[in-house]
């Protein structure tokens, strides 16, 4: 869970926090949405859930902007990871894993399960 107002103040004020936190096509789906910030907090909230389903927490090398959550063709957000952490991360090749998307104005929240 994160407030909304609390990443747009990162977004707004680190220069290449944006980039660091989220892949080039998370930022053009944020981007296109009406209310992008609530966009962008849901997916952080989803990354830090999806490293806290994994038992270990944050892992070296492993990226944010490497763990990918977009909507598929229903709307339905699906968690992708790509690049050295898709390498990284080759335990769960096979594994199934759900995510859960919400936000209000101010609040983002998402929930992340790993089934093996």
């Amino acid at each position: 869970m994160i407030e909304v107002e609390r990443l747009a103040s990162s977004i707004n004020k680190e220069k290449g926090f944006r980039e660091l936190v989220f892949s080039s096509k998370e930022i053009q789906y944020c981007e296109s949405r009406a209310n992008k910030f609530e966009h962008y907090a849901a997916r952080f909230a989803a990354k830090e859930a999806f490293f806290k389903a994994l038992g270990t927490g944050w892992r070296n090398d492993t990226a944010f902007n490497e763990i990918e959550i977009l909507p598929d063709q229903h709307g339905k957000p699906l968690l992708r990871l790509i690049g050295l952490t898709s390498q990284t991360l080759s335990e769960l090749q096979d594994s199934k894993i759900l995510v859960s998307l919400s936000h209000l104005k101010s609040v983002a929240s998402a929930v992340v399960i790993i089934e093996q």
